[in-house]
């Protein structure tokens, strides 16, 4: 097992510490930015198919990808745990954690499946058209298949990146998305022979495409003599002690990372009242931030696993300074979209609707006002989810669930909610919101990194 040791000079050390966290940060980075592409061809392609299609195929994947985002986040409690064992040369440790891991899929996918499979009674509740679900709940009841795939995908991208070998994520996710792209052509349309099944060939070319990713890592990891001395196929019954380690870990990560999707969706809700150019406005500036923030989340994907392979070393300095370290790249990097944002709205704008078109010109009006205020938000999100990686690499995840909560709700939708409606500010006001409560987060996320005393590992064996 390589780690790199310490070297005399602190500018040294910075060096070299951007140096790894660059090179887990960049696989990790592109792999997201990857799955957001799926997202965003599977959007379009539902598009061929219809208006409605594309109504019920959205609100179906927005329901998937809401679960999704909640479990994996669960999962994600992998990483930190596995990247301490590393640091800490605990190589039977790892293989522990990889199994009830394992466990901890099953007993998520099995509920969250059934709650996709039976979502019709879901859906109407919360008012949605019942033509639109009709249409929605073939797609649904197609990639729900694909869950355990995804959640399995899951615990191996969160094992093998700490065990900084994140390479293989970005080739067999930029594989799973073309053959995705690929399985939609052939299932929506039902070519060379294939049934032809409309949008719910998009789900099941999803589900095939997930279920390829996952067998594809499997394989790479028992081909791969580097990990046999991990026997990640040792006892496979469920060890409760570490189980219950990963639940401590992961269930403060999972509901933050509900209660900041909850900020976002009552935000657009909000922003649906106010009017459709409004919405449509959000949904653009929206749609592009959430691009541009793949790379932040894989910075922190990695700024977590130097922060625990450091932590797992008993090398205290060392990990408060991978922790600043990453949350400076992630600063760095949306500083610089920021500026383009700012310099260059229009040919953002113009990706998404006719700029020379008189009936879109209060829509690109307020989409240019939406965007300076993105610049903000954008740094402000960067630093806030590096912060939140930094942390959980120690572990440290109940007291950021805390602050969550009080900056994106206490803050967040809070003054969205005055500035935009009660004050009359409209859209404008809302993403002011948004910003300040992602500004928050990020300020008092990163004062606790740089203020907690990091304790030495703890053993998981």
């Amino acid at each position: 097992m390589f780690l790199p040791k310490c070297q005399s000079g602190s500018g040294h050390k910075i060096w070299l510490e951007l140096k790894d966290c660059l090179a887990l940060a960049t696989p990790l980075a592109g792999a997201q930015l990857a799955q957001a592409a799926t997202a965003f061809v599977d959007t379009v392609m539902m598009g061929l198919l219809g208006g409605s299609v594309l109504a019920a195929g959205g609100l179906g994947a927005t329901l998937f990808q809401i679960l999704v985002i909640i479990s994996t986040n669960v999962i994600s409690a992998v990483s930190p745990l596995v990247a301490s064992a590393y640091g800490a040369g605990q190589q039977t440790t790892v293989g522990k954690i990889l199994r009830q891991g394992f466990w901890l899929v099953a007993g998520l996918a099995l509920p969250l499946g059934l709650l996709l499979w039976y979502a019709a009674p879901l859906l109407r509740m919360l008012g949605q058209d019942p033509a639109i679900i009709a249409i929605a709940l073939p797609y649904i009841r197609a990639v729900v298949w694909g869950l355990p795939a995804l959640l399995g995908f899951a615990v191996l991208r969160n094992l093998v990146s700490a065990l900084s070998d994140p390479r293989p994520i970005i080739v067999i996710t930029l594989a799973g998305t073309l053959c995705n792209v690929l399985g939609n052509y052939l299932l929506m349309f039902g070519k060379f022979g294939l049934p032809k099944l409309g949008l719910a060939g998009i789900g099941w070319a999803s589900a095939i495409s997930l279920w390829g990713m996952f067998a594809a890592l499997m394989l790479y990891l028992f081909s791969q003599p580097r990990y046999r001395p991990y026997h990640l196929l040792g006892q496979l019954w469920p060890d409760l002690d570490l189980l219950g380690e990963l639940l401590q870990i992961g269930l403060p990560i999972g509901v933050l990372a509900a209660v900041e999707t909850g900020m976002f969706a009552l935000t657009t809700v909000l922003m649906g009242q106010i009017g459709a150019v409004p919405l449509a406005a959000h949904q653009i500036v929206l749609q592009t931030a959430s691009i541009t923030f793949m790379v932040p989340l894989g910075i922190s994907f990695a700024t977590t696993i130097r922060v625990g392979q450091q932590l797992g070393q008993q090398n205290r300095r060392g990990a408060r300074r991978a922790g600043v370290v990453g949350i400076a790249i992630s600063a760095l990097f949306m500083s610089l979209t920021a500026l383009l944002v700012w310099l260059f709205p229009a040919p953002i704008i113009g990706l998404y609707v006719d700029l020379g078109n008189p009936a879109n010109a209060d829509l690109v009006q307020l989409a240019r006002q939406l965007l300076v205020i993105a610049a903000v938000f954008q740094i402000a999100d960067g630093v806030q989810v590096s912060a939140a990686g930094a942390l959980r690499g120690l572990p440290d995840t109940r007291v950021p669930l805390l602050i969550g909560l009080l900056a994106y709700w206490g803050v967040g939708l809070s003054s969205s909610y005055w500035l935009g409606i009660r004050l009359g500010w409209g859209g404008v006001g809302l993403w002011w919101g948004l910003a300040l409560g992602l500004l928050m987060a990020a300020v008092v996320l990163t004062l606790r990194f740089l203020t907690i005393p990091i304790l030495a590992a703890k053993s998981s064996s």
